[in-house]
């Protein structure tokens, strides 16, 4: 359903009004729309390519008055026209990957666009604005393109020298771009306000988010090391957290692959593996956990893997993204959780290990390379940290995708609140819990996530 959405709301952009004067600016933004969507960037995200396009859509036609919460839900998302968006926040939190989404793109392919595309924070209005403007003020605040004056003439008798008649005639188009910069300033700062206000107060009271998030104190936050993931290809094991931390991986002189490995290949290995890196997921994750982390008037402290330490994970709160291959921190807490992850490189399966099976439940769920269907799963975990003074909040995935999935339920809450509700203790607390998903990988891109187990632990 959603990519037939996506199909007609791109049909529509690509099929402007008649090209009248009036209509050009229409033809450059729908083309500029267009250009997005088929991105990088963009191409492995349906979901926002759709939302972008709809809200653009919109726009365009003249109907943004139209562009709200509700009616964006039903439309695009396929909710009921009277769902009760204040409980299904899918349209919130997928209207902020969208932001995200499009600070990458006119941040990378996007960067010599003329015009540049940002919804700002607290509506879902589409904003087109020329690129100078954007880079002359140094922020992200939108200025609408000024509606076009003509310049009253001269006086007969005080004819202005030519350089003088032009710095005259672009006054009243200067103080235009000004009152608007200011306009939307004051709009935007107001909206804001606003949307930081209403996200303060969801973020405290939310089930889960308000015991990652304690105001006054730091969460601390650990991506993958995508390095260490590249390193997995050469050596085609495992490498566990002690070795992790030696580093001895990482030397030219380590040849602790399966097959040995040439000179020329440990040096690559080292190289590839000594380097710094993480994955798209993470860094969305990152940037969206700094918000929630602001809203609850705390902080977030993300810190590389291989600079994190045992004693991190024994104060306060911590968040961990990435299966044992990115991220081998989450080795201490696997050790005494139901569902681990396994990968046997000589197979080349994936596999999620179900120590204690229920019912008919299998002993592992396999996600195979060759496996047509790509289905790939993840893993969330809401548990003690290792002094059982704070809590640690786990986001696993046996790949991108896994992961991806993991993250996409965590912060949706129209998905993840009625899970919560449903394990939620008389008290009304939250116990701690495992839950397993699955989903097909779709070029690294998670889609049609189902929850299959679950367990929770007192």
């Amino acid at each position: 359903m959603e990519s037939a959405k996506r199909k007609h709301a791109a049909d529509a952009l690509r099929s402007p009004r008649s090209a009248v004067a009036t209509d050009w600016s229409d033809i450059t933004h729908r083309e500029l729309v267009s250009r997005i969507v088929a991105s990088p960037t963009f191409a492995r995200s349906e979901r926002l390519s759709t939302l972008l396009t709809y809200v653009c859509d919109m726009t365009l036609k003249g109907r943004e008055g139209e562009l709200n919460e509700q009616r964006i839900g039903h439309a695009v998302f396929g909710r009921s026209p009277d769902y009760d968006s204040s409980v299904d926040g899918i349209v919130r939190t997928q209207a902020s990957r969208l932001r995200q989404r499009l600070d990458l793109y006119f941040g990378q392919e996007g960067a010599e666009e003329p015009v540049r595309l940002v919804i700002p924070k607290g509506g879902y209005i589409p904003l087109f604005v020329p690129r100078q403007a954007v880079e002359e003020s140094q922020s992200s605040t939108l200025q609408p393109q000024p509606v076009s004056q003509t310049a009253p003439p001269p006086h007969p008798l005080e004819a202005p020298a030519p350089a003088a008649a032009s710095k005259f005639h672009l006054l009243p188009w200067m103080l235009c771009i000004l009152l608007a910069a200011v306009l939307a300033t004051l709009l935007l700062r107001n909206h804001t306000r606003a949307s930081a206000a209403a996200a303060s107060g969801t973020i405290l009271t939310h089930p889960l988010w308000c015991q990652i998030f304690v105001p006054g104190r730091p969460t601390l936050e650990v991506p993958g090391d995508s390095g260490l993931v590249l390193s997995h290809v050469f050596d085609e094991r495992s490498i566990p957290l002690l070795e992790y931390l030696s580093g001895d991986y990482r030397t030219v002189s380590g040849n602790t692959s399966i097959r040995p490995l040439s000179l020329e290949m440990r040096e690559l290995r080292a190289e590839i593996s000594g380097r710094r890196y993480t994955s798209i997921v993470d860094l969305e994750a990152a940037v969206q956990l700094g918000q929630m982390a602001q809203a609850a008037h705390s902080s977030l402290q993300v810190r590389y893997t291989r600079d994190v330490r045992p004693n991190d994970l024994k104060n306060g709160n911590a968040i961990l993204i990435g299966a044992f291959e990115a991220n081998p921190w989450v080795e201490l807490f696997e050790r005494n959780m139901n569902f681990s992850l396994h990968n046997d490189y000589t197979a080349r399966v994936f596999s999620v290990i179900n120590r204690s099976p229920r019912g008919d439940e299998p002993k592992h769920w396999d996600s195979v390379r060759a496996d047509p269907q790509r289905v790939v799963y993840g893993v969330v975990a809401f548990l003690p940290n290792l002094a059982a003074n704070g809590n640690v909040l786990l986001i696993e995935g046996t790949s991108m995708a896994g992961t991806e999935a993991a993250w996409d339920f965590v912060s949706d809450d129209s998905e993840l609140l009625p899970f919560l509700k449903g394990i939620r203790r008389p008290d009304g607390k939250i116990p701690y819990f495992e839950l397993l998903l699955g989903t097909q990988n779709m070029s690294s891109s998670a889609v049609r996530t189902s929850i299959i187990s679950w367990r929770t632990t007192n």
